[in-house]
């Protein structure tokens, strides 16, 4: 039986979202945005988190800034200490001080990192696994240096996790917690080493497919029962209800322009 557990997400709205440069596979500066579909699209994802139970903060976006709407990047909390982002591409590293600002009005432990790393873009915690540990993706976005200083920035263990495709830029784009201590992630992603070690401590871990996985199907949220995610991923939907979670599908047509969908909007804060 999984079990929910009410969340607090930050998210930033796409009133200003536009593809106007490519910093991944997945973005085409010839394809047209449509800015109030995102934006409905958008709506449609934070009231669904809402109906579930949860409570969602709202992030004032930013003129200039028309990636701010991928709100996971912009930092990573644990125990409400924040481990802050520092982007690998200029035009988006403005957006780790609307962050940081965010997290200074909650009063929240803030650590400016030296390292290069995008947020939850490349981490994510599991909280009652082995007392809570944090994995940490590296290859694209994150320094692998990065690891070491969010272990001490944040006290908990961190688990390096090597990206090698770089159609998953993210960690988040290939794995994904379903509970407090399983995960759900596509092997094909990682490194061979990387995927003996997933092997090894996720016995139990839902796999995705590659065709699931390039629906950004595993870019999802789950609250230990419900799983928010794209519409397209029809298959790991069917694995995920077998598995005894709850799919709660979505449609982010417009986002997956900007290479994310649900988790890319979505911060987890943990106080």
């Amino acid at each position: 039986m999984t079990t929910q557990r009410e969340r607090t997400y930050l998210m930033s709205p796409p009133e200003h979202f536009a593809v106007e440069y490519a910093i991944n596979p997945w973005m085409d500066t010839t394809a047209p945005v449509d800015t109030e579909l995102a934006v409905k699209q958008w709506e449609g994802l934070r009231e669904t988190l809402t109906r579930l139970g949860h409570t969602v903060h709202v992030l004032r976006p930013e003129i200039g800034l028309p990636d701010m709407v991928y709100a996971a990047n912009g930092a990573f909390s644990v125990d409400g200490v924040v481990y802050g982002a520092r982007f690998r591409y200029p035009q988006r590293m403005a957006e780790a001080a609307a962050h940081k600002r965010f997290y200074a009005e909650l009063g929240w432990k803030y650590t400016t990192p030296v390292e290069t790393n995008e947020g939850e873009g490349d981490f994510t915690y599991l909280p009652s696994y082995l007392g809570g540990v944090v994995l940490a993706g590296h290859g694209f976005r994150t320094e692998v240096a990065a690891h070491s200083e969010a272990q001490e920035a944040l006290g908990r263990p961190v688990i390096s996790l090597r990206l090698v495709d770089p159609r998953f830029y993210h960690l988040d784009v290939a794995l994904a917690p379903l509970d407090d201590s399983n995960i759900t992630y596509y092997p094909g992603a990682f490194s061979e080493s990387t995927q003996a070690v997933l092997r090894q401590l996720f016995p139990d871990a839902v796999i995705a497919d590659e065709e699931d996985a390039l629906a950004f199907g595993l870019n999802l949220v789950s609250d230990g029962r419900n799983v928010v995610l794209n519409t397209e991923a029809t298959a790991l939907a069917a694995k995920l209800r077998s598995a005894g979670y709850v799919p709660v599908p979505v449609e982010l047509t417009e986002l997956k322009k900007g290479g994310g969908s649900v988790k890319c909007c979505v911060a987890e804060l943990r106080p």
